[in-house]
């Protein structure tokens, strides 16, 4: 039985000039359409259904809640799914791509801790400071480990987080999935190194 071989390519087109370009920098260059289609379908789902179900659901939230919930709830969503893609890989892996800029785009989301700590925690002070240095201790490893060691490492962690956020801190009703997909999208989806596989040509 011969096995069909998959096609990789770390090969990337140059990013197109203006909005194309930045777009190209955010996705990856050469994103393909389906892939295009895959990211969009799942935020926008992510971004609709959230505050569907918080209304039915009866949260007392203010007007700035909702807004705060919808948008990481599509940047969650949309991110865990665009990283995992292949353009999204060979991009974000390109070379001169190292620790330092790993590390500082995981610590940038330690924003996105604070806010869901101040608006939906009543500044819960603990939450922002244990869930953003398990963040970027998680990314530290998965990043100090051996590349052979790392997928597993970091499905590991992403357990872990499950844990962090429904046990060691309550979770807030309608946000319950925010730590794991936090997790999700920044130790799996983004620092996992993959072969970037490519449509195969008619």
């Amino acid at each position: 039985m011969t096995v069909d071989r998959p096609v990789i390519d770390w090969n990337y087109p140059e990013p197109r000039a203006g909005l194309a370009g930045a777009l190209d920098k955010f996705f990856g260059p050469g994103t393909t359409r389906a892939e295009a289609w895959l990211q969009g379908i799942f935020a926008v789902a992510a971004g609709i259904a959230l505050p569907i179900y918080a209304a039915l659901k009866g949260f007392d939230w203010t007007p700035l809640q909702y807004l705060v919930a919808t948008y990481l709830a599509f940047d969650l969503t949309g991110g865990i799914v665009t990283n995992a893609t292949s353009s999204a890989k060979r991009w974000y892996h390109r070379q001169g791509q190292g620790f330092g800029s790993f590390l500082s785009f995981v610590a940038l989301h330690a924003a996105y801790v604070f806010v869901v700590a101040w608006l939906f925690r009543s500044m819960d002070w603990a939450f922002f400071a244990a869930v953003s240095l398990c963040l970027l201790g998680a990314a530290y490893f998965v990043l100090k480990t051996p590349l052979y060691l790392q997928r597993p490492l970091a499905f590991g962690l992403v357990v872990a987080s499950f844990g962090l956020g429904t046990y060691v801190f309550a979770p807030i009703s309608g946000l319950e999935w925010f730590v794991p997909f936090l997790f999700l999208k920044l130790i799996v989806s983004y620092l996992l190194r993959e072969e970037p596989y490519r449509p195969r040509r008619a």
